[in-house]
């Protein structure tokens, strides 16, 4: 009489094959909400805005010059600059999306109410020199963060972020990534007007 024969247990492979599936799955549900409702992902939402800046204090990027031939001097946000609003860049030479929106910041630049600053981070000194002798330089001061423990506590994801800093020190607008002519014209420039007007302060931007 033979015995019974006991079937071999199949290996489990079911989770393994599907979990690529719900992954994906995910993913997609993700990027159809944001298709949806119309939200930017790199507007990621900044527990600084509305509060007070940082009062930032670097040393400078060495063998910069401004545009009177003087050293470029580090950055100093004690006193939030000359009573006009600042823009506060995170850019590194390292950065590819920092070289796409460098020309925009450029022409910020030209824009006389407000001032543009730099944390430049993680960066090597003649690595950045070198990319502000190529691309241009729109700071008018430049900090330098090597460490990285600076922008930590602006809250930064990533670089490049953007921080717009009203004169009397409150966090107006975040950037997340790099600037682009929809970001400049429907995010800064709206958010530069009600710095610029303290009665339109918590108001929202008119479209």
């Amino acid at each position: 009489m033979t015995e019974p024969t006991v079937p071999t247990p199949r290996p489990r492979r079911n989770v393994f094959v599907l979990l690529p599936l719900l992954l994906f799955g995910g993913l997609a549900s993700v990027f159809l909400y944001q298709l949806v409702s119309g939200h930017d992902p790199q507007q990621i939402p900044s527990v600084l805005v509305g509060k007070t800046a940082p009062q930032t204090t670097l040393p400078p990027l060495e063998g910069v010059s401004g545009p009177d031939g003087r050293a470029m001097p580090g950055l100093d946000l004690s006193g939030f600059g000359d009573g006009r609003p600042v823009l506060v860049n995170v850019f590194a030479s390292w950065c590819g999306p920092c070289r796409e929106e460098h020309p925009l910041l450029m022409e910020l630049a030209r824009d006389p109410r407000l001032a543009i600053v730099a944390i430049n981070y993680k960066d090597k000194p003649e690595n950045a020199r070198r990319f502000l002798a190529t691309l241009g330089n729109p700071y008018a001061a430049i900090g330098v963060d090597q460490t990285g423990t600076t922008t930590i506590d602006w809250g930064v994801y990533g670089v490049p972020e953007s921080f717009l800093v009203a004169a009397d020190g409150e966090i107006l607008f975040k950037q997340t990534g790099p600037f682009t002519l929809e970001s400049v014209a429907g995010g800064l420039l709206p958010a530069l007007e009600r710095a610029l007007s303290p009665d339109a302060r918590g108001k929202p931007p008119t479209s």
